[in-house]
């Protein structure tokens, strides 16, 4: 009886070990490096849309330029 309680004791304390061992960790960190985002092309574009107008206004106001 002595062996069997020995043998049950052992094989509990294994499975407890393996699974301790196995249990999964998740680890959050902040980025190191900030985010950037890019906005140039909007910017472009709202130049262009301004350089088109002043055009426009300039040509209306001085028609014999061409």
């Amino acid at each position: 009886m002595r062996r069997n309680y020995h043998i049950n004791f052992v094989s509990v304390v294994a499975v407890l070990m393996l699974m301790t061992a196995c249990t999964p960790t998740v680890k959050i960190e902040a980025p190191k490096e900030p985010i950037t985002i890019n906005l140039n092309i909007k910017l472009e574009a709202d130049i262009y849309v301004k350089l088109e107008e002043q055009a426009k206004k300039d040509i209306e106001s001085n028609p014999d330029v061409f």
